[in-house]
């Protein structure tokens, strides 16, 4: 198929997200929409596609939209400073949450070993431990 010729159901596909997916980069403005040849189906070319690529790319890595937006504004032989800035806010971020999910996950295992240890007697130490109020 010619890369100029891509209808948005082609694109889509290519890039593997939905055609509802390329409108809402559209309506964000992350995805400038293409031209209609003659009042015809817009078409995309690979412009589009490594675009859409580079969209789903930041998002896999956790960048916002905004985010991403942000980066696609910057230039790529000026923007590194700003880009790596960035970059370390959401590795913060990402690294904030890993400890949270570890103290969730260390309670966790906590609460099902003592519920194991009541091995049905008593009161289920998960369900009390949830029902108090929160401190």
């Amino acid at each position: 198929m010619d890369a100029e010729g891509m209808t948005i159901g082609v694109l889509a596909g290519r890039a593997g997200v939905s055609v509802e997916t390329i409108r809402y980069y559209h309506r964000r403005g992350l995805l400038p929409l293409s031209q209609r040849a003659a009042g015809r189906v817009r078409r995309y070319g690979e412009d589009s596609l490594r675009l859409l690529l580079f969209i789903k790319r930041a998002q896999r890595i956790g960048f916002t939209l905004a985010e991403i937006a942000a980066l696609l504004a910057l230039d790529d032989s000026t923007g590194c400073r700003q880009a790596r800035g960035m970059a370390e806010s959401r590795l913060e971020d990402i690294e904030a949450r890993m400890r949270d999910l570890t103290a969730i996950r260390e309670l966790l295992l906590d609460l099902i070993q003592r519920c194991r240890s009541t091995k049905g007697w008593g009161p289920c130490p998960l369900i009390a431990t949830l029902a108090q109020p929160l401190s």
